[in-house]
């Protein structure tokens, strides 16, 4: 029977209907393509050694569960560990472990492999096995236990002859250090197999030839950087951005010798034209901040004063007789780090102090980009107090108390903070399903692949 208009054209909507409903349903297979500047020579999630940058936290969860984990919100939630008690006082803390759990070589997770992974990333800690459970006791009341446990570098792994395997969603296929990483999904992760068959990471490659290799196809994940995003944004590529994950600032190599060079210090952090530099080099990214918090983990960042004050600085600086000429360096592997670094020396020209530029290590004070350790305010800030070897903050979970405790790390003046960055990827169109939380943690373990258009 030969059918009329109408009914042509309903039948043609239904199969057009069934033909977009199929595009949309998650499919099984292929292999994602992700491209990174990073290059690493260890895949150990405890080696200190490797570069602590976003990128790394996500390939390192892709291949080691935590026993908890943080969600955007901040709220630990259980992973390897389904639930947790803590004794009064915070010191000793017990967490179940699930069942039928196993690592990608095929051996069982036992308590006794995760004290022993536990202990190497931590050996201050004192850990120990229980028949189902581990039990961490620690010399002093933590009440942030759980968030340093949701950190990547606290991934469990299982450390054997050299060779390093976890429990994560996709498992090591193939490793050239520095170059190449390829991993494939695991048939049976206990939380559920991935719908990509495989992921495809290469490594040291610049933001530049990422972006040219997801132009031609060759690549699904890009990072892009700091002032390239609206660029690449109206060029009218998929961009995905995190919340200040970040902190760019002035570090100086020692702490404070005298008075004067705490004027000195003080007079450079207001000679710094932050709001211009932000505007110029960063085409509008980030936000200038006096804070080492980004203001939506501790909520009082914007009470730290960033504008710029050429007047008092030069006052500050003219109370010092003799100021000595200082080196600013910055890492040349960072594509705004050179503009950045002589704007600042031109800003603290303006106010009398001499600033000279280097690539060399032994510079006075660096440009450096510090990256939030944890949506915890406490582990994030402890973090940064430990990279600079000052007093640890005070544990409590009063807001006041943590913006007294921020507070007096920039009272010693060892940094300047100057912008609160988020990170940025851009995504080819067959990335379907990609979800990423607000400190740029990826779960590429939801993602999968569609029809290239």
């Amino acid at each position: 029977m030969r059918l009329s208009g109408w009914q042509s054209l309903a039948v043609s909507s239904l199969l057009l209907s069934a033909f977009a409903t199929a595009e949309l349903r998650p499919q099984y297979g292929r292999t994602l393509h992700v491209a990174t500047r990073i290059a690493l020579s260890s895949l150990d999630p405890a080696d200190d050694s490797q570069p602590d940058t976003v990128a790394r936290r996500n390939l390192t969860r892709l291949m080691f569960d935590t026993l908890v984990t943080m969600d955007s919100q901040g709220r630990v939630q259980p992973s390897l560990a389904t639930s947790w008690q803590v004794a009064p006082g915070n010191q000793r803390w017990q967490f179940h472990l699930q069942r039928g759990v196993r690592f990608q070589d095929g051996s069982p997770l036992t308590p006794e492999a995760v004290a022993a992974s536990l202990r190497v990333a931590n050996p201050e800690w004192n850990v120990s096995a229980g028949a189902e459970s581990v039990t961490i006791e620690r010399q002093a009341h933590d009440p942030d236990l759980t968030a340093e446990l949701s950190r990547a570098r606290n991934g469990i792994a299982k450390r054997s002859g050299g060779n390093v395997t976890g429990t994560g969603p996709f498992g090591v296929a193939d490793w050239q250090p520095a170059k190449k990483l390829t991993l494939s999904a695991q048939e049976g992760y206990w939380g559920g197999r991935a719908f990509l068959d495989a992921i495809e990471i290469e490594m040291g490659k610049s933001t530049r030839d990422q972006l040219i290799e997801l132009e031609l196809g060759k690549t699904d994940i890009a990072e892009v950087a700091t002032e390239q995003v609206q660029r690449v944004s109206a060029a009218g590529r998929r961009v995905v951005t995190s919340a200040s994950v970040e902190v760019m600032a002035l570090v100086f190599a020692r702490d404070l010798q005298s008075p004067d060079e705490g004027k000195l210090r003080e007079a450079l952090a207001l000679s710094i034209d932050r709001e211009s530099i932000r505007s110029v080099v960063l085409q509008g990214v980030g936000e200038p901040s006096g804070a080492i918090l980004p203001n939506w983990v501790s909520g009082y960042a914007f009470v730290y004063p960033v504008a710029q004050n050429l007047e008092r600085a030069r006052q500050e600086r003219n109370e010092v007789p003799h100021a000595p000429s200082w080196t600013l360096g910055y890492d040349t592997g960072d594509p705004v780090a050179r503009v950045i670094a002589e704007r600042i020396a031109l800003n603290a020209r303006d106010a009398g102090i001499a600033l000279q530029t280097t690539t060399a290590a032994n510079a006075d004070l660096r440009l450096t980009r510090l990256v939030l350790a944890s949506a915890d305010a406490y582990v994030a800030l402890r973090t940064v107090a430990r990279s600079l070897e000052l007093p640890e903050p005070r544990l409590s979970n009063s807001v006041e108390d943590l913006y007294q405790d921020e507070t007096a790390i920039l009272q010693t003046q060892r940094l300047v903070p100057l912008f609160q960055l988020p990170t940025s990827y851009a995504l080819s169109p067959n990335v379907q399903d990609w979800n990423q939380d607000r400190d740029g943690t990826w779960h590429l373990e939801d993602v999968w692949l569609g029809n290239k258009p």
